[in-house]
């Protein structure tokens, strides 16, 4: 199936400071494409890919998991590490728990984390439903698009496939075990009013992080796409400076790629 208009991948080759984007379960690129174009601007080299299954239509998905999903961005961070010297994960939603695995498992080789309402668990009496509910009702209501700004608008399914959340469920039980193993710089960035993941999220995670250099941003004017919300350009700036602090040399500005 061709790719949505709007939710290709995005690459920037930019200096020797490399940043990877994981977008959200359900979601593209395009919900985290003006962060990347913000970082690719100031000189970084960007990676944001589109996970399988995403960016075409639902039923792709219902046929991936989350070693698909995870495989992807480990590609791209072991890709990042031979082109740059320092390199950042960064992501929302599912995408902060794509980047939290990333930085437990790949260490040293990741120089920081931001994570924009990193999501830690499926929640409610559903969620116990899956493994048995996937196999009778094929898909539940979208998630997509939980934004306060009138404006704008994510490109992202408006139904949830069972099957792929169902693993999901089991994705977030392994990065919740991994957590402690996170030692790296975090900026966690959250929104108040978030339709989608609920506080307690960001609280686990900050609370099983071992992390010393912790920074906690609330986003008053967002909701949980916040990345294209009203508070979008104080995630970029907050995200920019957090690298600069710890890779305070950025290389040259290079050429951007992508839909």
């Amino acid at each position: 199936m061709p790719v949505l208009p709007g939710a290709e991948p995005f690459r920037h080759e930019g200096g020797e400071v490399g940043v990877l984007l994981c977008h959200g379960f359900t979601g593209s690129p395009q919900s985290l494409r003006p962060w990347a174009q913000y970082l690719a601007e100031h000189g970084l080299t960007v990676a944001l890919p589109l996970l399988p299954g995403h960016g075409t239509r639902w039923e792709d998905m219902q046929l991936t998991g989350w070693q698909d999903w995870y495989a992807e961005v480990d590609r791209e961070l072991r890709a990042l590490r031979a082109r740059c010297t320092r390199v950042f994960v960064a992501g929302l939603s599912m995408g902060g728990a794509l980047a939290l695995r990333l930085a437990a498992r790949h260490g040293d080789a990741v120089a920081g984390v931001v994570v924009v309402n990193p999501a830690n668990k499926v929640h409610g009496l559903s969620a116990y439903a899956l493994p048995l509910a996937r196999h009778v009702v094929r898909t539940s209501k979208g998630i997509a698009s939980d934004i306060a700004k009138p404006s704008s608008r994510e490109i992202g399914y408006d139904r949830v496939p069972l099957h792929a959340a169902h693993s999901l469920r089991a994705f977030f039980r392994i990065v919740d075990r991994e957590l402690p193993r996170v030692t790296q710089p975090l900026l966690l960035l959250r929104s108040p009013q978030d339709h989608v993941v609920p506080p307690a999220d960001s609280a686990r995670v900050l609370g099983r992080v071992s992390s010393t250099d912790v920074r906690e941003v609330l986003l008053e004017q967002s909701y949980h796409v916040a990345t294209l919300d009203h508070d979008a350009d104080r995630i970029f700036e907050e995200s920019l400076a957090f690298i600069g602090r710890l890779a305070p040399s950025l290389g040259k500005e290079g050429t951007a790629t992508g839909g």
